[in-house]
């Protein structure tokens, strides 16, 4: 049986994205999982507070996941897109950088197939 993908060039690019989005902070994640003593919660977030640059970055990145939150949310409800919620769980779970541009995927091909894309 032959499954054919067919993908947007937008849906193409949120795919790499999602892609970069799951291997790129996951990279960086198992480091600190092998050079790092305490590799607890608590410690991983207490060393992205360590200097002003990190913490720009943390709030930097909290206010666009909350940004998204807002956004997506309703969005996904208007779409009627299924399982909606688990965008939030893998935010926190993988990367924010690998749900938003899934999320961005999904709905594309959801804007596709109502005929609303070309």
């Amino acid at each position: 049986m032959h499954v054919k993908m067919n993908f947007s060039r937008p849906e193409l690019i949120y795919l790499f994205l999602t892609i970069l989005g799951l291997l790129l902070p996951w990279y960086f994640n198992i480091q600190f999982f092998l050079t790092e003593p305490d590799t607890s919660i608590g410690n991983f977030v207490a060393l992205t507070f360590l200097s002003y640059p990190s913490i720009s970055i943390n709030m930097d990145l909290t206010v666009c996941l909350l940004t998204y939150f807002v956004w997506f949310i309703p969005e996904a409800i208007r779409l009627k897109i299924k399982n909606w919620w688990i965008f939030i769980v893998l935010c926190f779970l993988i990367a924010f950088a690998f749900s938003f541009p899934l999320f961005m995927l999904v709905r594309e091909r959801k804007l596709r197939k109502a005929g609303l894309r070309d």
